[in-house]
C-alpha cells in the first residue's frame, strides 16, 4: 500500500505536466488563429476587385466556407477593422461565388481542393491554410520560422480578374507570379 501511494506525487507531476502543455499548445494556436483573422480582414486594402463584383462604398462580404477555426476571433477582427465587413458562414464553395473573400476551410463533403476548384473564374479572393491540407487558394496560411505568413498565387488572382498590391505580394513568403 505504501508502495503504491509514493506513485501519486508521480502521476500528478505528470498530469500537471501534461496540461502545461496543452494548456501551452492551445494558447498558441489561439495566438496564431487571431493573427489569421487579423489577416483575413486586411487583406481587403491590398486587393481591387473588378468593377462588375464590387462597388467601393459596400462592405466586405467575408465568407468563411466550411470549417471555420476561428470562433468568435474573426468577428472581433472585423469590428476592430475600420472598414465595414459582413462575415458570413456557408456550408459549400457554390454559395460563395459573391464573397469578396472566401476562407476555404473544407468539409467531409467538399475538400478545400474542390472549394478552389468551385471558385475558379470567379472575382473572389480565396484563402486557404495549410493546416488544412495541401490545396492552395490564392492566399495561402503557413507558419514559416514558427510565425504566420502567407503565399500568394498572383497568376490564380489574375485568371480570377483580382488585382493583389504589390505592398502584399512583398510581404508574401513567396509569389506566384502573374504570366508565369
Amino acid at each position: 500500500m505504501v508502495h503504491q501511494l509514493s506513485r501519486w506525487p508521480a502521476i500528478f507531476g505528470l498530469a500537471a505536466c501534461v496540461l502545461v502543455a496543452t494548456s501551452t499548445q492551445a494558447h498558441a494556436q489561439a495566438i496564431e488563429q487571431s493573427v489569421k483573422a487579423a489577416f483575413l480582414t486586411k487583406f481587403p486594402r491590398y486587393v481591387e476587385w473588378p468593377a462588375s463584383a464590387r462597388t467601393g462604398t459596400r462592405p466586405i462580404d467575408l465568407c468563411v466556407v466550411g470549417s471555420d477555426p476561428f470562433g468568435r476571433l474573426l468577428n472581433q477582427a472585423a469590428r476592430s477593422d475600420p472598414n465595414p465587413i459582413i462575415i458570413h458562414h456557408l456550408v459549400r464553395a457554390e454559395q460563395a461565388r459573391s464573397c469578396a473573400i472566401a476562407f476555404l476551410g473544407g468539409t467531409r463533403q467538399q475538400s478545400v481542393g474542390q472549394m478552389v476548384a468551385v471558385l475558379q473564374g470567379a472575382p473572389v479572393l480565396t484563402v486557404t491554410d495549410a493546416r488544412h491540407g495541401s490545396s492552395q487558394g490564392m492566399i495561402h496560411f503557413a507558419i514559416h520560422q514558427g510565425k504566420v505568413g502567407f503565399h500568394i498565387n498572383d497568376a490564380l488572382a489574375a485568371r480570377n480578374r483580382l488585382s493583389i498590391s504589390s505592398r502584399l505580394l512583398q510581404l508574401a513568403l513567396s509569389v506566384r507570379q502573374r504570366g508565369g
